[in-house]
């Protein structure tokens, strides 16, 4: 994620506040709501029977005038859709010992800790303790194409202009419903895993700094990211297939910062692909889920250099996407091997800037995390979305005249070598970035579910998986993945000798140079308390900020058109004919898409005719092969006027026939405020 003072850098060193911390109640003990039996031992020691449930909903937020979350630029505007977001949910449990758990994988940039603390609080009043904070998990893919404004902290709304009620509500209310859904739907069923090396897809966007790592380490690993996949295959006891989800450690950076469109990236392009392969992508068949790992130095930009969007980003992001798809296909073909055991999971909120990290963990010395703080390197972005300056700017020496100025005035011995340009954790009265974080730890069977909420670097990633894994072993625990970008968010984690390079993913690792040392050792603390079937304290309890938000985001006053037409009427029409590979096009005077989010709906629809007359709809906004796009339009005498273009890049296979697009929305009145539907069709046009 880029930096979000790119270009406001100084007017925001000018609003820094004073004030008081909230003080945060004493641990107390965390209580399991189900049977406190591990799901590694005894009578789930050799189980293989689940009970699953898969589903998915439209989290799809307004598609015209929010600031889009990811890059952090506030002109980033979103201007329509190009593929719809969805939360794909997961709910797995054992029959052996009763316990469940609610895997979700959503297109977001990142799951802030507001939307898991609504989403946890909207289940327990449906469903008593049967889902918590313990045994809920909500991660993100990392698409840097939605609309933001979805934190309760300051630091991630600033772009955005503030807090989106309509977005957040879009986000936390498709995400239970998801969960809701596969509650439902939950049946007899069995796990089965695989994995293998996708190569050519990824590719380290910090290669200097992955080779500040030891020799030693690095010649373990054949590449400098992570290449697995690892997938899940669920399948019910009558041999139904419902569901996979496999991790894959890749930036969904293929959409540039130039793209204003709404799309679920490389990654929501792969869940698409295979659901449609299983189906018709309706949600009542098959949920496929693209999930994110250690990404935070990974780009799927393989040719190199920077990538600021444009019209190469439609086919970047289908190829990504593909390569990931179809590299899924194979394991999921492969995948015969069944998880045994039950379900089990650890939880624990950590206050990440007063970790004390034991020497064991850290190089031998008693370390320290610090209160949160961005680096002045964090300012320049990352290739995949650069910003302002260079990368690699250190207190450490060869400085240029920025580095030396903020090294001189915030600089702190915790941070090291970091020149600091805001200490967001200091802000008040309430720190603009979490310092309360919820650590998880999930098996399912001998699977192992790394949740954290942060962007891990690949070597990170690995030895915070060495760590876990080494601490599980005896349990039969075989395969350990990162959840990455899960249940909160707060910047990234890059090991102790990536951190002293300051490139873009040190400069953005908050908590100083021994933040990964802390996560190591509270993982550590999980694994080892799952393996010995033992409880943890669930931590101090973080911050509610639902009743302090902020929101300058314009809504809608009303549409307008030209006396003459009506909404919905065409402004510039198809054409009579097209052929295969082709793209149809109309425009439309439409109304404003925040009217109306359309949520499970769509705001197009292509149709062809059937021999009796009737239309048949072959594609809506969801498909990747559409394009809904808003714009505003000036008319005499107001600029509340638009028009909405609807593209279709037509199939190779399209069947051949006559063909119409189709748009819907709403439109809201200046006279009295009403929200009105309408909709308007193309001229009919043959594909041949």
């Amino acid at each position: 994620m880029r930096t979000y003072f790119v270009r406001h850098l100084l007017a925001l060193l000018l609003v820094l506040a004073t004030g008081a911390q909230a003080a945060h109640p004493p641990w107390r003990t965390s209580p399991h709501p189900e049977s406190s039996a591990s799901g590694l031992t005894g009578a789930c020691e050799d189980a293989r029977d689940f009970l699953l449930g898969t589903g998915r909903a439209d989290i799809t937020g307004p598609a015209a005038e929010v600031g889009m979350m990811g890059y952090g630029m506030v002109e980033q505007q979103t201007t329509g859709i190009h593929q719809r977001l969805r939360s794909r949910a997961f709910v797995i449990a054992s029959p052996c010992n009763g316990k469940r758990v609610a895997f979700v994988s959503a297109d977001l940039g990142m799951v802030f800790q507001a939307v898991k603390q609504q989403v946890v609080e909207r289940l327990r009043a449906r469903y008593g303790d049967l889902y918590t904070d313990d045994n809920v998990l909500l991660s993100a893919t990392h698409t840097h194409s939605g609309p933001g404004g979805y934190s309760h902290y300051t630091f991630y709304n600033l772009t955005t202009l503030g807090f989106s009620p309509r977005n957040f509500e879009a986000i936390v209310s498709g995400v239970v419903a998801s969960i809701v859904q596969a509650h439902e739907r939950l049946a007899g069923g069995t796990l089965r895993l695989s994995s293998g090396e996708l190569l050519g897809a990824s590719r380290n966007r910090s290669p200097n700094a992955y080779l500040l790592n030891p020799a030693d380490e690095r010649a373990r690993y054949a590449h400098d990211v992570d290449t697995r996949m690892t997938l899940l295959r669920l399948t019910r006891a009558d041999g139904t297939d419902v569901g996979l989800i496999n991790w894959f450690a890749v930036h969904a950076t293929s959409m540039g910062n130039g793209n204003t469109l709404i799309s679920g990236d490389n990654k929501g392009l792969a869940s698409s692909l295979a659901e449609q392969a299983h189906g018709d992508g309706d949600s009542d068949a098959f949920v496929a889920a693209f999930a994110n790992a250690n990404e935070g130095d990974v780009t799927p930009n393989i040719l190199g250099g920077t990538h600021g969007g444009g019209a190469d980003d439609f086919e970047d992001t289908d190829l990504s996407g593909r390569k990931q798809y179809d590299f899924a296909a194979k394991l999921w073909a492969q995948a015969k091997t069944p998880l045994t055991g039950g379900v089990d999971y650890r939880h624990v909120y950590v206050k990440m800037d007063a970790v004390d990290v034991a020497p064991s963990f850290a190089d031998g010395a008693p370390r320290a995390t610090c209160p949160a703080a961005i680096g002045l390197s964090m300012l320049a972005g990352a290739e995949d979305g650069p910003g302002v300056g260079v990368e690699g700017v250190t207190c450490a020496g060869g400085q240029d005249a920025w580095g030396q100025f903020s090294c001189s005035l915030a600089t702190t011995p915790c941070q090291a070598e970091k020149p600091i340009v805001l200490e967001t954790g200091s802000m008040r009265p309430a720190p603009w970035t979490p310092e309360v974080l919820p650590l998880q730890l999930v098996t399912l069977g001998n699977l192992a579910l790394v949740a954290v909420p942060f962007e891990l670097t690949t070597m990170a990633g690995r030895r915070l998986r060495d760590t876990v894994e080494t601490a599980l072993a005896p349990t039969g625990v075989t395969d350990v993945v990162i959840a990455g970008l899960s249940n909160a968010y707060s910047g990234y984690v890059a090991t102790r000798e990536e951190y002293a390079r300051q490139d873009y993913e040190g400069a953005s690792t908050h908590f100083g140079p021994w933040t990964l040392a802390a996560l190591q050792q509270h993982f550590h603390l999980l694994a080892t308390s799952l393996r010995d079937d033992a409880g943890v304290p669930p931590g101090p309890t973080p911050r509610d900020l639902r009743q302090e938000q902020l929101s300058l985001q314009p809504g809608v006053v009303f549409d307008d058109k030209l006396l003459w037409v009506d909404f919905g009427e065409v402004v510039t029409d198809a054409q009579p004919a097209y052929s295969r590979g082709d793209t149809a096009r109309a425009t439309f005077w439409g109304g404003h898409p925040k009217n109306d989010l359309r949520l499970e709906g769509t705001f197009l629809l292509v149709q062809r005719r059937e021999p009796d007359g009737t239309w048949t709809d072959v594609a809506t906004d969801a498909d990747p092969a559409t394009r809904y796009q808003w714009k505003r339009e000036n008319c005499v005498p107001t600029l509340a006027c638009s028009h909405v273009t609807v593209t279709w890049r037509i199939p190779d296979d399209a069947a051949p026939g006559t063909y119409r697009l189709v748009h819907e929305g709403h439109w809201k009145s200046g006279w009295d405020g009403n929200v009105r539907p309408y909709s308007g069709a193309s001229r009919t046009f043959t594909v041949k």
